[in-house]
């Protein structure tokens, strides 16, 4: 019989955890923490974007890199850091020539100026397969007060940032799918899953009220089983609280079912914390939701408004 394939986080653990240097987190975060100068931690964090995987070749080139940007700045968030730089490192085919690349450094060009970070090195590569793109981001955040995923302890409250399954269901009308939805819906899912919107004033905002956070990317299910993982605990998620754009309530509205995508479709990139109970009220003006609690045990339990549990079939999006 055939053994099982390992999955990403059984890969990270065999083979690279046994590598990990100081500062790596065990490889069980999505950072990593070195000392930085005057009481600061740098906070160094890395994505990975592949065509046809993570965007869409048709997309346009100044868009894929916004989100290039954005995944990146999404993670330094969830560690309330302020961003300080990044390296890009580009593979690209020989028919992505100078145009393609005006558009792109375009993008990047825009959200340095939105988020005030710039470009410090890389390398550039030619490969017969698809883009792909890498991004590391450095960021600074006071020393000791990163947040991490390891911090969640029985009686605290989940919470998560924005609203939650655009980019899901974004791609799906990027698919030719949802047709029963509106022009203008249909457009606003696209627009979330090619512009996610790493909250950098939230994240910041967070140390000192968070026991622990982390962005979502593969899904609100299977991201908050990781973040359970490294704490130790469990969580209920009341899936009535689930805060929810017009579009997607729309969408479910029409089809019920792509709740599943809602839960773990992924590409979200909002916050998803644990924090006292009440703590949004520390956070006025502010997209938070208090979505669940935490407790003793282990995994993660979604119920819905009857109070059942759901039966998840996919927690989130699995690379391998």
């Amino acid at each position: 019989m055939a053994k099982p394939r390992l999955g990403e986080f059984e890969r990270i653990a065999r083979f690279f955890a046994p590598l990990a240097g100081k500062g790596a987190l065990g490889l069980k975060d999505d950072a990593a923490l070195i000392d930085g100068p005057s009481g600061t931690h740098y906070v160094l964090t890395t994505d990975t974007i592949v065509e046809n995987v993570h965007f869409r070749a048709d997309d346009p080139p100044g868009r894929i890199a916004q989100k290039l940007l954005r995944v990146n700045l999404s993670d330094l968030a969830a560690k309330g850091a302020v961003p300080a730089g990044y390296l890009l490192n580009t593979a690209l085919p020989k028919s992505r020539g100078e145009a393609w690349l005006e558009k792109f450094a375009a993008g990047l060009a825009a959200d340095q100026k939105e988020f005030g970070i710039a470009l410090l090195g890389g390398d550039s590569v030619a490969t017969a397969g698809p883009v792909t793109l890498t991004v590391t981001a450095i960021g600074t955040v006071p020393k000791g007060k990163a947040l991490l995923r390891n911090g969640a302890r029985a009686g605290d409250s989940v919470y998560v940032s924005g609203t939650l399954g655009d980019a899901a269901l974004g791609l799906k009308a990027l698919r030719g799918e949802l047709m029963r939805l509106s022009a203008k819906y249909r457009r606003d899912l696209i627009d979330r899953y090619r512009l996610p919107e790493p909250r950098m004033e939230l994240g910041r905002r967070l140390i000192g009220i968070a026991s622990a956070a982390m962005d979502i990317s593969d899904g609100l299910a299977a991201d908050l089983a990781h973040l359970c993982d490294a704490s130790g605990v469990g969580a209920i998620v009341e899936a009535g609280t689930l805060p929810l754009s017009p579009a997607v309530r729309a969408a479910l509205k029409s089809d019920p079912s792509l709740l599943a995508s809602v839960l773990g479709g992924g590409d979200d990139y909002e916050i998803l914390f644990t924090a006292s109970p009440g703590a949004a009220r520390k956070l006025p003006r502010l997209p938070v939701t208090e979505i669940g609690r935490i407790e003793a045990g282990r995994g993660v339990t979604v119920r819905g408004r009857d109070g059942q549990a759901l039966k998840l079939t996919k927690l989130g999006y699995a690379h391998f």
